[in-house]
Formats: C-alpha cells, sequence, structure tokens
C-alpha cells in the first residue's frame, strides 16, 4: 500500500473522482500537481477544489517555456502529425508533465503517483508507456 500519492491533477471530473477515490482506497496523503502549460483562466479554481477535497500539499507549477522550448519546437521542427493529419496538441505535453510528476514524488517522498486519464485516450497510453519503460510504477 503507498503512504503517499502525486495524482496529475487537473481540477476536471475525472481526476477529481480518482483523487477521492484513492484517498478512500489506500487513506493515504494526496498531493496534487497541475502543470500549467498556458490555459489561463482554466486553472483558477483548481487549487479551491483539491483544497475542498482535503489536500493539503497542491503544486501549481508555470511549464510553458520549458513546454515550448523542449517539446514543442522539437515537434515543429520533425514535422510530427497524429496520424499523418494534425499536430499532436495535448498529447506533446505528456511526457513533460510525467516527468514533472516523478520529480514532485521524489521531492515530497511519495511513493506512487497516479493519473485520471481513462482507459482508451492518448494521455492513459502516454502513461502506460512511461510504466513500460520502467519510469513510473
Amino acid at each position: 500500500m503507498p503512504k503517499k500519492i502525486v495524482l496529475a491533477y487537473s481540477g476536471g471530473l475525472d481526476t477529481s473522482v480518482i483523487l477521492k477515490w484513492l484517498q478512500i482506497k489506500y487513506e493515504c496523503p494526496i498531493v496534487t500537481f497541475t502543470a500549467d502549460l498556458g490555459q489561463g483562466e482554466e486553472l483558477s479554481p483548481v487549487k479551491k477544489k483539491a483544497e475542498s477535497l482535503g489536500v493539503t500539499e497542491i503544486f501549481i507549477e508555470n511549464l510553458q517555456e520549458c513546454f515550448v522550448k523542449d517539446y514543442v519546437y522539437p515537434m515543429f521542427r520533425a514535422n510530427t502529425l497524429y496520424e499523418g493529419s494534425y499536430l499532436l496538441g495535448t498529447a506533446i505535453a505528456r511526457p513533460l508533465i510525467a516527468k514533472r510528476q516523478i520529480e514532485i514524488a521524489e521531492q515530497v517522498g511519495a511513493d506512487a503517483v497516479a493519473h485520471g486519464a481513462t482507459g482508451k485516450g492518448s494521455q492513459y497510453k502516454s502513461y502506460l508507456s512511461l510504466e513500460r519503460m520502467g519510469i513510473i510504477f
């Protein structure tokens, strides 16, 4: 059983439900991490929502510069297209979010990480790939 979990948290329905489920299932502290990639006002209610669900350690970090410099620009230079027709969009952010989530887990002494992705989306597949590579468990 985990002693502390860092949840990649958007403040939306999926991650809010999984947050509550993790609290009940594992009876341990949940730390939330939200990456600011330029969402703007969408991030305003995230902290208040996490607090209302009993979270005391909340990380909301501006990763915009790193995202553009290390992920978006290389994607453009490589002409990366999903299914040959459109840019990857939010999927390109997943490795950065997971990387920072792991760093926060180490910083706060967490022994587990979680996400609220459904089993069919690209977010889930990104985390599954990281799990297979031994980066997250």
